[in-house]
């Protein structure tokens, strides 16, 4: 077995960040749920369909700040990895609209950003 260097470790995390689909992932605990999860959800999927974008919509569990729900976390290629708090109807379709097909964040609920 050959042994993984720090080259060879950032290589490999090129490889899979060239690769990885565009997603957004709604969370869906109960927490995000009460808070109004499943209609952003609803609003990024008929947004996705209205603008053809090239984006996944997901549910995943709980994301960790039950103050903030609901949570988005929105990663576009090239982009730094941004979770959105807060998110309602409006917020949904900004970050449509602005960030998976415009390229730019929507910095007003920008709640933590990693870039990739």
């Amino acid at each position: 077995m050959e042994k993984l260097t720090k080259e060879g470790l950032e290589k490999l995390r090129q490889q899979g960040a060239a690769t990885e689909k565009n997603y957004i992932k709604v969370g869906f605990s109960s927490c995000g749920i009460a808070a109004g999860a499943q209609e952003v959800y609803d609003v990024l999927c008929e947004e996705a369909r209205k603008h053809n974008a090239d984006v996944e919509i997901k549910k995943c569990g709980c994301v960790g700040i039950c103050s903030a729900e609901p949570l988005v976390e929105v990663r576009v290629k090239n982009m730094p990895r941004v979770f959105y708090g807060k998110v309602d109807k409006d917020t949904a379709i900004k970050i449509m609209e602005k960030h998976v097909c415009g390229k730019m964040l929507v910095n007003d609920r920008i709640y933590d950003l990693k870039v990739n």
